[in-house]
């Protein structure tokens, strides 16, 4: 059955490879904001995708969340599925050097864009076929996140507002989120130094750092499944474990 879903921050990591990977005979609208993705793209129509939509947003704004979604109305009355995948944790900081400004940011791109594109989603998805929003929280949420406590602060609040929409939209619409643990994309290229990647790999119960891959076939699973909601599976490794 052919499927209508939205992804966001789809241009590069953990968002390009969901989009290959759910792509067969499904319908996709591919957000990015700055990263060309056209090689993204071209990946997915080599999938089978039945056909990919792109819209290039701002969703660090209200206006560009708008924006997302006015394209999306364009493209379809409905929606299947949802994957909040945007996020970035934009610099490292100590909590000694915390900014109001780089609060704002980290929590608008991180946090306030997957409420807002949850909000403006609803409509669409309760016309859908059982229909499925994955969150991207993140490890960061779990250990308090060093070096990234604003960060890991905004997927803190993810987790919760999770749980919050899973309950207020059952049993119409399903939510659930994927907890990455440390997965080797651009984002660690810019913010993790090799030695740092190597030393948690070392520490990882499974010896290893994960790949988009192992993130993309959790959120597979969270749209797939008809009895799972309000739930954050956490793919990491071992290097957290409940």
């Amino acid at each position: 059955m052919s499927r209508t879903i939205l992804i966001t921050g789809a241009s590069t990591g953990i968002g390009a490879v969901t989009a290959a990977h759910l792509a067969s005979s499904n319908t996709l609208i591919l957000h990015h904001n700055s990263t060309p993705i056209t090689a993204v793209a071209d990946e997915a129509e080599r999938a089978g995708a039945a056909a990919i939509h792109t819209v290039k947003a701002d969703l660090m704004t209200e206006k560009g969340c708008r924006h997302l979604m006015e394209a999306v109305h364009g493209v379809t009355e409905k929606l299947d599925g949802l994957v909040n995948n945007a996020g970035a944790l934009l610099e490292r900081h100590s909590v000694g050097t915390l900014r109001w400004e780089l609060m704002e940011r980290i929590f608008a791109l991180n946090t306030f864009s997957a409420m807002m594109l949850t909000k403006l989603c609803v409509p669409l998805l309760r016309k859908g076929t059982n229909p499925s929003i994955v969150n991207l929280t993140s490890i960061a949420a779990r250990h308090g996140a060093p070096t990234a406590t604003i960060y890991g602060a905004a997927k803190s609040a993810m987790d919760s507002f999770t749980r919050g929409a899973a309950r207020e939209l059952a049993p119409a619409i399903r939510v659930n989120a994927v907890a990455p643990g440390v997965i080797v994309t651009p984002f660690h290229d810019k913010y993790t130094a090799p030695e740092q990647m190597q030393s948690i790999a070392a520490q990882t119960p499974l010896g290893f750092n994960g790949s988009s891959e192992h993130i993309a076939t959790a959120i597979s699973f969270l749209l797939e499944n008809t009895f799972t909601t309000g739930e954050t599976i956490d793919v990491n490794g071992g290097l957290f474990m409940r």
